[in-house]
């Protein structure tokens, strides 16, 4: 197919977005080439497995990359844990035990699919391109065995743009396929280039480019591609040949950045922050390492005449001089002070540290925490991470669970919602241990309420004021339980009234125990009473 007017725009527009990153490329490149070596390939060409950490000296940076790369994992997408629960917007539907239990269902649903698909590693891969590039992006489809697939691209291979609100709605993606891959995939619609070498080396790549945007015009009352919100056209870059165009209903990427400057479109990253410190403790690795070996093996002082060349400096070496002289070999004093040169890297290292909040996120060695410490600890962990998980939430959470949600709705893999569901908004609730972190100086100021009316309930009715329910409720919310655990309001009302009935039978059997053993008459009580206090109070006669 050739070059339309589409391409043509898509390309030109495409070059835009290239120039535009074109000055963030080398610090990309930069930074991973001391702190993520394995994708050092931003504007440098290796070749796939050779070696990447010849420059690298010093391996704190790149454990101080992993620490918080697991931590982001374990505290937003834990899968040991639940780290988000759907609800309605509309906080009467929370009295609705029909529509609470749909919503559990569909949660389960939901964490099913992630657990069997590739989420897990996936989104361990973005972590790691977030803490090192400032910007991540992952791609999120439809998949027929697994029901989602997601794929972590390069950081290499993507180019965005912003709307109007800041929020990433364009996603160019720039990559290589084997020419064989490209014809199973576009078939004719290839160029006759690709073709041929297809039939001289079908493992040659060539170049591909996925653009997907907001599509201008569209009719929402139409179903099929030419139709969705987001179009997606796929070009071949030498020819500029158009490929294949589609859409999305949702927008398939998912594109967070870490810090952002209000005037920049990409993000910046801790990595990024700490460059400087690691440079450093490279360099200053390298210098002391030599200055330890020059210690160990150092060089030597050997008098110009009166020796039989070369010196033998191996174990058991002999070296012959002129007995009565003091021309001898000696080592060379090259007065290298290794002690500071250590004192100065481990400086570096606590920068570095800091950077990636290493202090904060490990335990600390010594005697067992008592709670109190654990809360603080956690409240640390939350105010340095709490702008960071804000973020996380908006640009990389929400556009998850809403485009998973959606996929696995159209699939048909909820159960049949009630009818009086229809047109209720469903939002997302984020319970993961960051989240819960964030939720424990609320949940500290109640229990110091508590416990402050505690300690005048004996002087005021103060728990008059509070609405025990909703506070057991609210309390079980913070702390993260279930909601298939707690009983539902209206078979709790049930219970009570039951409850209520049966003290009230009991109270009435007593009141008639106490006549009949007065003897007094029990006639006109026993009228009013049901038949299973007639019959006791009648015994009670007898």
């Amino acid at each position: 197919m050739a070059k339309t007017d589409l391409t043509k725009k898509l390309l030109k527009r495409f070059d835009r977005l290239t120039s535009q990153r074109q000055n963030w490329e080398t610090h990309w490149q930069e930074v991973a080439d001391f702190m993520m070596p394995r994708k050092a390939d931003v504007t440098k060409t290796r070749s796939r497995g050779d070696k990447r950490t010849e420059r690298i000296f010093d391996s704190s940076p790149l454990q101080a990359v992993e620490l918080l790369s697991a931590s982001l994992h374990g505290m937003l997408t834990n899968p040991s844990t639940p780290w988000f629960s759907l609800r309605f917007k509309n906080s009467e539907m929370d009295d609705q035990d029909e529509a609470k239990e749909w919503l559990e269902s569909a949660t389960d649903v939901m964490y099913t699919a992630f657990n069997r698909s590739n989420f897990q590693q996936e989104i361990f891969e973005l972590y790691h391109d977030l803490i090192t590039f400032g910007t991540a992006a992952m791609f999120i489809e439809e998949d027929d065995d697994d029901l989602l697939k997601f794929s972590t691209r390069h950081i290499n291979e993507i180019y965005i743009a912003e709307d109007g609100k800041g929020r990433i709605d364009t996603v160019y993606r720039r990559f290589k396929i084997s020419a064989r891959a490209a014809i199973q995939r576009f078939g004719d619609k290839v160029s006759t280039k690709v073709t041929t070498v297809a039939n001289k080396d079908p493992y040659e790549e060539v170049e591909i480019i996925h653009a997907v945007y907001p599509r201008s015009d569209f009719d929402i009352t139409k179903q099929d591609s030419a139709n969705m919100p987001f179009e997606s056209v796929y070009i071949e870059y030498k020819s500029g040949d158009e490929l294949s165009v589609s859409g999305f209903r949702e927008f398939p990427f998912v594109v967070p950045r870490y810090l952002k400057a209000s005037h920049e479109i990409y993000g910046r990253s801790p990595a990024m922050t700490a460059l400087p410190d690691v440079k450093m403790l490279n360099e200053m690795s390298k210098t002391t390492i030599k200055a330890a070996q020059k210690q160990v093996d150092p060089p030597l002082l050997v008098p110009d005449d009166g020796f039989i060349l070369p010196v033998r400096t191996v174990p058991g070496g002999l070296n012959f001089y002129r007995a009565g002289t003091r021309d001898r070999i000696e080592p060379l004093n090259i007065g290298a002070n290794t002690p500071l040169g250590l004192n100065m890297e481990e400086q570096r290292r606590s920068s570095i540290r800091n950077a990636f909040y290493v202090n904060q996120l490990m335990m600390q060695q010594g005697p067992q925490m008592t709670a109190t410490e654990v809360i603080q600890r956690n409240e640390e962990k939350m105010r340095l991470l709490g702008p960071v998980l804000g973020r996380l939430q908006s640009e990389l959470l929400k556009p998850l669970i809403d485009r998973c949600f959606n996929i696995l709705f159209r699939k048909n893999q909820f159960r049949p919602a009630p009818d009086f569901l229809s047109g209720q908004d469903i939002e997302i609730e984020y319970v993961s241990p960051l989240a819960k972190a964030q939720k424990s100086t609320e949940l500290q100021s109640i229990m110091r309420a508590i416990e402050i009316m505690g300690s005048l309930a004996n002087v005021a009715p103060v728990f008059d004021h509070v609405n025990m329910d909703n506070l057991v409720r609210h309390l079980a919310d913070i702390v993260g339980v279930p909601q298939k655990i707690l009983k539902p309001r209206s078979q709790m009302n049930a219970e009570r009234q039951q409850k209520q009935e049966q003290q009230e039978q009991m109270a009435q059997m007593q009141q008639l125990q106490q006549v009949a053993k007065a003897g007094g008459d029990i006639a006109p009580l026993a009228k009013a009473l049901p038949e299973e206090a007639k019959l006791v109070a009648n015994a009670e006669a007898e």
